[in-house]
């Protein structure tokens, strides 16, 4: 009997247009995660009255899934670089999905009992821990398969992601713990977090071609020398600096997204409704100017100046929200509310452009590195906001809460490097 053999052919080489499908898979991956991150704290209320706690107790629990990613980033990016995106990003993805899970099993308020502060907050730091594998593995990717002049736009579109999750959140999620309660918040979440590691197996790859390296700000700027690819971002003093800015000015960011919502609810007196619908104007507007300042910036060259421009309107932005709160309730509920979207599309527009120089500077090589580092910085951000708004919050006003933000967005400003 003869034996036949069947040869396979081998796998079709993946041209450049490859990268679009890559750049979707970060997109999904970041609004997936995002989604739980960004959009957790959009339940702020019903959390409070569902588990029982005050405002500083709340703040604990929201901000432990800041302090679980914070921990995780830079191994999660060191990881990266040294396994590659793929395995990274997909175990990432799928434990996040498990410890949600998890969550709408085991960590929901009942008739019956109430999870202790300890538990929930430990699970929103593991959740926080294993989605912190989501940001550097995706930049990675996309770094990788996108040339300089075109980086700025993709890492611009796939920073669309985190307000993209955030609105997904934003108007998913009050609903869901209003109406059916926590276990539906969480299965939801873990739903939205598996989808993109199928994403990820399908079509996540190492790129068939080398990518050309430059420094600077994207504005045709001479290849960098293979010693300084090859350098770790970890010695290098810009690279902090750069680091550093991004995580501060995420911080008041963070103060719209964690406690936007009891701001609207306490002070504006707002429904759940109104809740949802600014918070995801919030988001969608966000969304919108990533992109534009993504093709502004790749068109222009101008990344740096954008990105030290951008400190001084979000800190502008902050002053007049401030000013408005501070009239009190002779200010109209849809000025205040026009102003909280203001703040929080002005302190959001920036990240892509930011992550790019970032990415940029440090090469594609090591991306995976450079982007935990900033995003170690960016999380404890999100752990410290909601730990310590509250009692500034009860030491002063929600005005002097909005007027501390503008300062800290002003103090970006030295960080980020000159425009050449």
């Amino acid at each position: 009997m003869d034996t036949q053999y069947v040869v396979k052919a081998p796998r079709k080489a993946l041209g450049a247009s490859h990268r679009w499908k890559v750049l979707a898979v970060g997109v999904a991956a970041n609004a997936g995660f995002s989604a739980a991150a960004a959009g957790i704290p959009t339940t702020a209320i019903w959390m409070r009255t569902g588990y029982h706690f005050d405002n500083a107790q709340l703040g604990m629990a929201l901000g432990a899934t800041g302090l679980g990613i914070a921990l995780s980033e830079l191994p999660w990016g060191l990881a990266t670089d040294r396994f590659g995106d793929r395995p990274v990003l997909i175990a990432g993805l799928l434990g996040t999905a498990l410890a949600l899970l998890s969550m709408a099993l085991f960590v929901v308020p009942s008739a019956a009992s109430i999870p202790a502060l300890p538990l929930l907050a430990a699970a929103m730091a593991l959740v926080g821990l294993l989605g912190g594998s989501v940001n550097g593995s995706s930049g990675r990717a996309i770094m990788s398969w996108f040339k300089e002049g075109e980086r700025g736009i993709a890492m611009s579109i796939r920073q669309t992601a985190v307000p993209l999750g955030g609105g997904i959140g934003a108007s998913l999620l009050p609903w869901l713990a209003s109406t059916h309660g926590f276990a539906a918040v969480y299965s939801a979440l873990a739903l939205l977090c598996a989808v993109p590691a199928a994403f990820a197996m399908r079509w996540l790859r190492e790129p068939p071609f080398a990518v050309t390296t430059a420094s600077g700000s994207g504005s045709g700027s001479v290849a960098k020398p293979a010693a300084a690819v090859q350098r770790s971002p970890l010695g290098d003093v810009q690279i902090w600096r750069v680091a550093l800015g991004i995580g501060v000015l995420c911080m008041p960011q963070f103060a719209i997204l964690t406690f936007a919502t009891v701001f609207l609810h306490d002070f504006g007196r707002l429904g759940t409704a109104g809740i949802s619908a600014t918070m995801a104007a919030v988001q969608v507007g966000a969304m919108v100017m990533r992109v534009w300042s993504g093709r502004h910036t790749d068109r222009r060259g101008n990344r740096r100046g954008y990105m030290r421009g951008s400190t001084i309107v979000a800190a502008a932005s902050f002053a007049a929200l401030a000013g408005a709160v501070g009239l009190g309730h002779s200010m109209s509920i849809a000025a205040i509310i026009g102003l909280i979207v203001f703040a929080g599309i002005c302190v959001s527009a920036w990240h892509g452009v930011a992550y790019a120089e970032l990415a940029t500077l440090a090469g594609p090589a090591r991306a995976g590195t450079a982007l935990g580092m900033a995003n170690t910085i960016v999380y404890v951000g999100l752990f410290l906001v909601p730990l310590l708004l509250p009692h500034l919050l009860a030491a002063s006003s929600w005005a002097v809460v909005w007027l501390v933000a503008g300062f800290v967005a002003l103090g970006v400003y030295p960080l980020f490097p000159r425009a050449r």
